[in-house]
């Protein structure tokens, strides 16, 4: 079953005699529990397609399914209500709030979906845990190394159990043992049943997945499986 399909999806932007386009008549399924890279030079368009499936930017022309929602119907508010329930993100720049510990950084995507807090303190130590950040729990981003906030973006992302997990350059702020220990996390949660697309300049990696889908100024270039 298809958890994410695009049919003609476009983006532009107006200029001065016409237009700029950014994405061409995007066409793409994404299967649920499938984990996939998407690859190209800079301005091919590979942030502009991870904004769109992220539900990050609306100004796109086509139709987007996402777990048999049509997004194209959905005002602004039921839009966040479909990401906060169903996305999680990784960024290569991690996005932690600096002044919560660890710890608070992975509840409060929790408190944004009412969880409550005896659950909330269970999946949170679950997370340190498995993670093995637990003796990190009290100390703000700042006191971590790349790759620790690394983790504890990671384990924010998945911390509300999303279906779709979307990681903008994840490993690229990172050295290479640190990079290897968060691809192996992606490939543990996608062994779980998560669908991952992963947006990367790293080929190895990149071809760690299930498919590597190559952009080139806006168009599908090549799908390699």
């Amino acid at each position: 079953m298809s958890l994410i399909e695009l049919r003609n999806v476009e983006k532009s932007f107006p200029l001065a005699g016409g237009r700029t386009w950014v994405l061409r008549n995007i066409t793409l399924d994404i299967v649920e529990g499938e984990f996939v890279s998407v690859m190209g030079p800079s301005g091919a368009g590979k942030s502009s397609l991870l904004n769109v499936l992220g539900l990050m930017d609306h100004e796109w022309q086509g139709a987007y399914s996402l777990d048999g929602v049509q997004v194209e119907t959905l005002n602004p508010k039921q839009r966040q209500t479909l990401q906060r329930e169903k996305i999680g993100f990784i960024f290569q720049h991690y996005h932690l709030i600096d002044d919560l510990k660890v710890w608070e950084n992975l509840d409060l995507p929790l408190q944004y979906r009412d969880v409550p807090a005896k659950e909330r303190a269970a999946r949170v130590a679950d997370l340190l845990d498995r993670f093995q950040i637990v003796g990190k729990k009290d100390l703000f981003p700042g006191q971590l190394s790349g790759g620790q906030q690394q983790l504890v973006a990671v384990a924010r992302a998945v911390i509300t159990r999303p279906r779709l997990l979307l990681a903008d350059e994840p490993t690229g702020a990172l050295h290479s043992s640190q990079a290897r220990t968060i691809m192996d996390l992606l490939h543990e949660l996608n062994r779980e049943g998560m669908t991952i697309v992963q947006v990367t300049h790293n080929e190895p990696f990149a071809r760690e997945a299930q498919r590597v889908i190559r952009l080139a100024d806006g168009w599908i270039e090549q799908a390699v499986v």
